[in-house]
């Protein structure tokens, strides 16, 4: 790998002193001198817009606070610093010093940190979340998983063999509207289901943007990373004059740092009871340069599709005897009465939280699987990246969900990984 010309680059502020940590079980005694000892101690890796979000929502959780914040932008890090700083000091009063680091790797080898935030683009999550699972941190990952199904498979395997606490960032597991509506669909309430319509954007892209000059305040090695390599454009990594407000960047969008749109499909597959699983076969549109109409078949029957539909859009579950739409904030059955049915006893009840980032918290101190473990975020990731495949191979595909290989067709399978560049490696 290319040495980056700023990696020891020292940026503001002072590590707090180190207390001591054990791996296996993250949090020490409380019975120690030490005040943060019974604190989730975070780490952030990548903090763009999103992380901004992830860091006032997992300081509203009581036993939280940030230790360290890591970026390749440099304006970036300096703004999340401020906010991590500001953020310990309202909770603690004069709260423990934030430090903040250009390479991950520095960061997750602190004993004194428990778990991590990945909030990098999705071409980084792998080798991010495998390394910090080595480490022995608990994971907190956002969505789409994986660039790639082995990718998301090693995140599964290492977080097994590390024994971790890993959420995705399927964050509309939380969600009320989302968990009734799966509930309904699980139950038999509008019947057999025998169709789904999910509306989310289209399949990742080739580069059609020029290569802009790399602005000083970024290390776009370093940024690019495990992938293949293209020159900086500004949508990818915005570098923010004084007072200007954060944007969303763009590099979901391209291959291959994007992943696909997973949240919809998440909720579809949770409707159907199909978590772990997947369509086994995958039909794009005729024609070529499709961004929707592929249609995938389950196992029992069941065709879902990537489409628009109805106002409000979201997932549409079709059964023999009524339908359920949902999307953010938004419920409609047919029949209307289902919107505020009760459940019986004997109902199947899904998994409740009403906040994704507690689930989390409340997960590290007991071990236990918060409500979208990796294995349930792999699942989707996996699910989107053979959408990708199909979409990019324009013809029909048959799926093996448990061997999460394609059916004689080798090319697809190629499809499924990717090299590492540079010095890089996905070691679990």
């Amino acid at each position: 790998m290319k040495k980056s010309v700023i990696t020891r680059r020292k940026f503001v502020s002072t590590s707090t002193a180190a207390t001591a940590g054990i791996i296996a079980a993250p949090l020490i005694s409380s019975g120690s001198h030490n005040p943060l000892n019974d604190k989730i101690q975070i780490g952030f890796i990548g903090v763009g817009k999103q992380s901004f979000y992830l860091a006032d929502q997992l300081m509203k959780c009581p036993d939280t606070v940030i230790m360290a914040c890591c970026d390749v932008n440099l304006v970036n890090l300096d703004l999340f610093l401020k906010k991590a700083q500001k953020l310990n000091d309202e909770k603690y009063g004069s709260g423990p010093k934030v430090k903040a680091y250009h390479d991950f790797r520095e960061l997750i080898a602190r004993k004194d940190i428990d778990a991590v935030v990945i909030a990098t683009p999705d071409h980084w999550h792998a080798i991010n979340a495998v390394e910090s699972a080595k480490a022995g941190k608990d994971i907190y990952c956002e969505k789409p998983l994986a660039s790639t199904v082995v990718e998301g498979r090693a995140m599964v395997d290492a977080t097994r063999k590390y024994e971790r606490v890993f959420q995705t960032g399927n964050m509309q597991r939380s969600s009320g509207e989302f968990r009734h509506a799966c509930e309904l669909v699980r139950n038999g309430y509008i019947g057999e289901i025998k169709e789904i319509k999910v509306d989310v954007g289209g399949p990742y892209r080739l580069f059609d943007i020029p290569v802009e000059e790399t602005p000083r305040e970024i290390d776009w090695d370093m940024w690019v990373g495990p992938a293949m390599y293209r020159g900086y454009h500004h949508i990818m990594a915005p570098i923010y004059k004084p007072g200007e407000k954060m944007v969303y960047p763009r590099w979901r969008s391209y291959k291959p740092y994007g992943g696909g749109g997973a949240h919809h499909f998440d909720i579809a597959q949770w409707g159907i009871g199909m978590d772990y699983s997947a369509p086994v076969k995958f039909i794009p549109p005729k024609g070529g340069g499709a961004t929707s109409g592929i249609q995938m078949e389950y196992s029992n029957g069941i065709i879902m599709t990537h489409c628009k539909h109805r106002d409000k859009g979201g997932v549409l579950f079709i059964g023999t005897e009524g339908t359920v739409q949902v999307n953010r904030g938004f419920l409609k059955t047919e029949p209307a009465s289902l919107e505020n049915l009760q459940l019986k006893d004997t109902d199947i009840h899904l998994a409740k939280s009403t906040n994704h980032y507690q689930s989390w918290i409340d997960a590290i101190k007991p071990r236990e699987k918060p409500i979208c473990d990796v294995a349930i975020g792999h699942s989707t990731s996996a699910l989107c990246n053979v959408i990708n495949i199909a979409y990019d191979l324009e013809r029909e595909l048959k799926w093996d969900p448990s061997k999460e290989k394609f059916t004689d067709d080798n090319e697809a399978n190629k499809l499924l990984s990717r090299p590492c560049r540079g010095n890089w490696k996905l070691e679990v």
